[in-house]
């Protein structure tokens, strides 16, 4: 008779699981899945989003990688806006969690201010960050001759510091990341660092010792988050440059952005965003297969 209940309750269990799962799987399936599907057909065809896509194999491909002169240009600048603002943001990120991490009066308030750009994050604040970075009438150049009497440059207009002035604005929204860190600081047992202290273990070697390897997993799950947000980056661009000056700015998503909705050029657009998806794929992978000589889990620290 037990049996006979228990194997009744375990159906009742996997009929309560599918039907929860099954509304995600569909969801899934509907509009992530198909989408996928169709767009990667879309990728081998000549379609300009109104008529019937016609295929053409691999042409797009091709022109892509031969012809195509803004492809490779606009691939090297998000792969720079990837190496220099990821490892930046997670640094000063760090930086600031491990400060906030003591207990000292008003340290709350500090993580709301840091936090809040995080949150405010849109087209608003990227339009205020164009008059801030203003050659005559912007605020930072008035701080720099004010403080420092040093010139700013002409930041958005100026195909060397453009991509730099994103990546500084890039650096203010850096809240999220400190947050999850400093969620991985407080997770990081106090017995370890009571231990090392008898030992006689300097501030720094518990540093490197204790806190990096607890705190790598961690860093692990924010470094592959802020690659692949960096990756696809086009939000700011398009609405503080436009890509230029010179095409100093002129990222990938960008490129994608106006061959689908400037030029109608979908089925080139779909390629794009194939590679796009690649090229996120393979970092990913590296990155990946890596976190096997960096990343410590509890059980291997113990």
């Amino acid at each position: 008779m037990m049996k006979k209940n228990r194997k009744r309750n375990g159906i009742y269990r996997e009929k309560d699981f599918y039907i929860f799962v099954g509304l995600w799987i569909i969801g899934f399936i509907a509009f992530t899945l198909i989408p996928m599907g169709y767009s990667l057909y879309a990728s081998f065809t000549k379609w300009d989003g109104v008529s019937a896509p016609q295929f053409n194999g691999v042409q797009n491909y091709i022109r892509m990688f031969v012809q195509d002169e803004r492809f490779w240009g606009s691939l090297k600048n998000t792969l720079y806006y990837m190496v220099v603002s990821v490892p930046l943001n997670i640094g000063i990120a760090l930086l600031l969690a491990i400060l906030l991490n003591k207990r000292l009066p008003g340290t709350n308030i500090f993580r709301g201010i840091i936090y809040a750009p995080s949150v405010l994050a849109g087209v608003a604040v990227y339009m205020g960050w164009t008059y801030l970075y203003g050659n005559d009438t912007g605020m930072i150049n008035h701080l720099l001759y004010k403080i420092f009497h040093i010139i700013g440059p002409n930041w958005l207009q100026d195909a060397n510091w453009a991509m730099t002035a994103l990546i500084i604005m890039n650096v203010f929204t850096c809240g999220s990341v400190m947050l999850i860190i400093l969620a991985g600081l407080q997770d990081v047992p106090a017995i370890y660092y009571e231990a090392a202290k008898l030992d006689g273990a300097s501030p720094f070697k518990m540093f490197i010792k204790i806190t990096m390897p607890m705190l790598s997993p961690v860093l692990f799950y924010v470094l592959i988050m802020q690659v692949i947000g960096a990756l696809q980056i086009f939000t700011q661009p398009y609405i503080m440059t436009q890509g230029g000056p010179m095409f100093s700015t002129y990222t990938f998503g960008l490129h994608l952005y106006n061959q689908a909705f400037r030029y109608y050029d979908f089925g080139y657009s779909c390629a794009l965003a194939w590679v796009l998806f690649t090229v996120i794929m393979l970092i990913s992978i590296v990155i990946f297969m890596s976190s096997k000589l960096w990343v410590f889990y509890r059980e291997d620290v113990d």
